[in-house]
């Protein structure tokens, strides 16, 4: 008998030779229909056919876990595979992974040899998929040998799946089948087709084999997928709200921003949309200022030297622009941190004056390729709400828990109340001693149990210098976005040379801590566009009020009220036009002002103003001054 320990701490007896699928039957019979996956000792996933052979403690795994999710939405894109090798007998499949942004749960990356595949295509592949799920087929793993993959998929034609087994490593690989068809792949995955009942295909999308643009273009095609048709059309639903708020559709009719061919990927900021952009600036501004910030401002380009020594040159060369001036080459910047630890190094620092807090609005510049752009969400151009704190390592914690505060402060000035935490930890590509690195994760596991926060860990995502905290917002939609980070670097304090004199008299490192929470002011603005729907709170609105004239004899009057707001520093728009008032009122509407202001006989003789709050259909007459009391209480 093998003893299972459950997450309640309570015990269970299994037999010898019994899967965990018969675990469930037996003894948890309420989860046999939910079950995707068990996790065995913290630290293994595995296939509910997984045979245990000696005690552990499991945690089984349902849609409503993260890695259950993973499961289900991994086993949905063999699932598409399938599907698509049935209808295209010569696609060749590549790489199918579960993704957590973009335009579906999953993907895979074909390649079709003979055939064109288009948008119309996906109801097609959709109904192959419901034949699968209703031949309910039994999903099998299996291992061979790596030579041995590689024969069977080289028989088969599968030439990617080749190359992907040759760079590996282990001395076996596993596959996983159902029915005729079977895949390259790790798992684990659902046991059954059948549990597969609720998807959709969303998009499709070219993509270079291996992200790289001088290899083949493949089809990327996408999908969701969830245990029921319920939880799919809520999925849909809510898919279809987000398209009425996509931030490209709402900054075109509010003429917030826009992009042009001669710059692709590079925003272009008009007037209302600046207005927007300063208002977050000058609020964080503020709001660093009150916390002891002083706020620098560094050059774009600087020679390559500095990003050799910061390790930028290394580690992120790829994502970078690069020029040439007086025959010396030189990058331009696609983060902050170098410039700001030149400042620090410019004069000797005492432990009196730390923490130095600097804060920077830098823009900064990103190769991105052409196909993952996506509006102010993905640019090659942006400015970061930047900060660099020097400190002690005694005062490490103290620093990082105020910037924790600051950071949930600022989300909740903008209606975020729900928030979900990561801890990224070292990735493969990245510099520094390990003894650093564990201090650092540690310190900031400290930092967030000490606020009894809980958290979840990225492995391998940390930034190539440093761990770092990712804090999600959930919208309106009750979508997470990922924004602000605090990343702890002992890395280029070491590479800079950065130094302090202690109370001993002696030199010492300081610790460096960047940290942003708008993350950038452009996809911030993207996601507060779509949470908002355009629709923003009166102290960040681009057209506050907007004043609407009945007739032309009203204008006078109406020009006075508008200079009356215009001096007190609120935003006003006019419509002085020879045009009906419901016209104007229906134009306004779609404009998003947070106030109308209706000007008719009424309110001339009466020297008054007629409020219409954006949402509504009822107007009030009031003075101008309870109007403006009104105004200065809302703000």
């Amino acid at each position: 008998m093998i003893n299972i320990t459950l997450p309640d701490g309570s015990s269970k007896s299994m037999k010898s030779g019994q899967s965990f699928r018969d675990f469930i039957a037996e003894n948890l019979n309420f989860l046999k229909s939910k079950a995707l996956g068990v996790i065995i000792n913290n630290n293994q996933t595995v296939d509910l056919s997984f045979v245990p052979v000696e005690d552990c403690k499991i945690q089984i795994l349902t849609f409503a876990d993260k890695q259950g999710k993973e499961i289900f939405h991994h086993s949905s894109a063999h699932l598409l595979g399938q599907a698509v090798q049935r209808l295209w007998k010569d696609a060749k499949l590549t790489v199918g992974p579960v993704i957590e942004t973009g335009p579906g749960f999953f993907y895979y990356d074909i390649d079709f040899p003979s055939a064109t595949i288009t948008p119309d295509d996906l109801p097609i592949i959709e109904k192959e998929m419901e034949k699968i799920v209703k031949e309910g087929l039994d999903v099998n793993r299996w291992e061979l040998s790596r030579a041995e993959a590689i024969e069977k998929f080289k028989k088969e034609g599968e030439v990617y799946k080749v190359e992907l087994i040759s760079g590996f490593t282990d001395d076996h690989v596993s596959l996983y089948g159902q029915g005729e068809w079977y895949d390259l792949c790790r798992g684990p995955h659902v046991p059954n087709t059948s549990l597969l009942k609720a998807f959709k295909l969303t998009a499709i999308s070219g993509a270079y084999w291996k992200a790289n643009k001088d290899n083949k273009m493949l089809t990327r095609i996408y999908g969701v997928s969830f245990p029921s048709k319920k939880e799919l059309d809520e999925y849909i639903y809510q898919i279809e709200e987000a398209k009425k708020r996509d931030h490209r559709k709402l900054g075109k009719e509010l003429d917030l921003f826009s992009f042009q061919e001669e710059a692709p990927g590079f925003p272009f900021w008009h007037p209302k949309g600046t207005v927007l952009w300063n208002s977050l600036a000058e609020y964080i501004r503020s709001e660093c200022f009150k916390r002891g910030y002083h706020e620098i401002k560094t050059p774009a380009i600087l020679n390559s030297s500095l990003w050799k020594r910061s390790g930028h040159w290394d580690n992120f060369k790829e994502n970078m622009y690069f020029t040439q001036i007086d025959e010396d080459d030189f990058a331009v910047k696609p983060m902050n941190c170098p410039g700001c630890s030149l400042v620090y190094k410019h004069h000797m620092h005492s432990y009196k004056e730390l923490p130095i807090r600097y804060m920077e609005l830098g823009t900064v510049h990103r190769h991105e390729l052409s196909g993952v752009l996506h509006g102010l969400f993905r640019v090659r151009a942006f400015t970061q709400d930047d900060a660099h704190i020097f400190c002690s390592f005694e005062s490490l914690l103290a620093e990082v828990s105020d910037i924790i505060d600051f950071t949930f402060d600022v989300y909740r000035k903008f209606g975020f109340t729900e928030f979900q935490t990561f801890i990224a930890t070292r990735p493969e590509k990245s510099q520094g001693a390990d003894e650093d690195w564990e201090m650092a994760t540690n310190s900031l596991k400290q930092a967030l149990d000490s606020k009894n926060l809980s958290y979840g860990i990225k492995e391998g995502e940390g930034a190539f210098y440093g761990p770092k905290i990712e804090f999600n917002i959930k919208d309106s939609l009750g979508r997470l976005w990922q924004c602000g980070t605090i990343q702890i670097d002992f890395s280029m304090p070491n590479r800079f040379e950065l130094e302090y004199a202690g109370n001993d008299g002696k030199k010492h490192q300081p610790v460096m801590i960047h940290r942003a929470i708008y993350g950038s002011l452009e996809r911030f603005i993207g996601i507060l566009i779509e949470h908002f729907e355009g629709k923003f709170p009166l102290w960040i609105s681009p057209i506050q009020i907007r004043v609407l004239t009945v007739a032309e004899s009203h204008n006078e009057y109406a020009k006075k009220i508008t200079n009356l707001l215009m001096d007190k520093g609120l935003r006003v728009e006019a419509d002085y036009r020879n045009e009906k008032i419901g016209t104007k009122i229906r134009e306004s509407i779609l404009k998003r002002s947070n106030f109308n202001l209706i000007i008719g006989d009424k309110e001339v003789n009466g020297e008054l103003v007629s409020v219409r709050k954006r949402g509504e259909e009822n107007t009030e007459s009031m003075s101008f001054d309870a109007f403006f009391a009104m105004l200065s209480a809302e703000l």
